[in-house]
């Protein structure tokens, strides 16, 4: 067996691209989007007939409206193609605002419903915030599932398994490339390679945090920067790699041995934690490369959905 076939019998492999398209040669069981992606697609010739479509269909709905329609019609195709859940992400713009991050889900959950696709087949992608955090809390009491992202810190995750929250996307190669920036000219890429990555390293202190206390929110590692940190994960409960990583895997045909297991996890000895909003933002403040890498991928995120919002308006002229 290839790389990729070896390690689906460890872990569930999620497609992360907006590109429905290249989903079918990898067979994933899920597949996650992002504003940042989505632009990305509809930039091709190939998506750009989409975009104005919707645009065209919703001449007079407020620009937030179109930009959902635009999110859950790139969900309905890629559900065509997965035979599990889409991750479809409320505006990164509104990651500080609790109650507008709730009333947004409602909205995308609603066009998914109308469509007649079922909550089970939606995740709601939202910053890990704390903001973010207890809107997610709210939306699992009422029976949406939430997909938590941009998370870099080990505070950040456990808040998320006291809030219920379905899934949580620890970055790695986000995480790998702040420790990298910060050594500079003294970075040692071998000594950091493989379990001693730093993204990997923290995904799997999280993973086994998770399965020694049996929370049951699923971890899915994100953000890879090359197959020897997705290889390390083996095991994790979920892997969302980019078509570029699984062609790789595809075409590799070593070893892949499974490194997180649950048993292990829940021989360790591991110390339980709670934070209250307080110890939750002190935590991450004192954590420089979370906080940098959070309030970063706001940004840029948020960019992202203000360049789709101008192409939308440009097409409504």
């Amino acid at each position: 067996m290839n790389q990729l076939e070896q390690l689906k019998q460890h872990t569930t492999v999620v497609a992360d691209t907006g590109n429905f398209r290249q989903l079918a040669q990898f067979a994933p069981r899920d597949a996650t989007t992002n504003p940042s992606l989505i632009l990305k697609a509809v930039q091709q010739a190939e998506y750009a007939p989409l975009l104005q479509e919707v645009v065209k269909a919703h001449p007079r709905v407020p620009l937030e409206r179109v930009v959902d329609e635009v999110l859950v019609r790139f969900g309905l195709e890629i559900l065509k193609v997965v035979p599990g859940r889409v991750s479809t992400e409320v505006d990164a713009r509104l990651s500080f605002d609790t109650a507008c991050t709730i009333a947004r889900a409602h909205h995308l959950i609603g066009l998914y419903e109308r469509a007649g696709v079922g909550r089970d087949r939606v995740l709601i992608k939202i910053a890990a915030t704390w903001e973010g955090i207890q809107a997610a809390k709210a939306l699992e009491h009422e029976g949406i599932h939430c997909n938590l992202t941009l998370l870099f810190s080990f505070c950040q995750a456990v808040a998320c398994g006291d809030a219920g929250v379905t899934l949580i996307s620890p970055f790695v190669g986000r995480i790998y490339d702040w420790y990298k920036k910060q050594a500079g000219a003294s970075w040692d890429e071998a000594a950091n390679a493989g379990v001693n990555d730093p993204g990997v390293k923290s995904v799997t202190a999280i993973y086994n945090y998770y399965k020694h206390f049996d929370i049951e929110t699923e971890v899915m590692g994100a953000s890879f920067r090359n197959a020897g940190q997705i290889l390390a994960l083996a095991g994790c409960d979920l892997l969302t790699i980019s078509p570029d990583l699984l062609a790789a895997l595809q075409g590799s045909e070593g070893p892949v041995p499974r490194r997180l297991d649950p048993a292990a996890a829940k021989a360790m000895e591991i110390h339980a934690r709670t934070l209250n909003e307080p110890a939750f933002r002190y935590a991450l403040n004192d954590d420089a490369m979370a906080s940098d890498k959070l309030a970063e991928g706001i940004r840029a995120f948020a960019a992202d959905a203000a360049k789709l919002d101008r192409m939308i308006e440009e097409l409504r002229k």
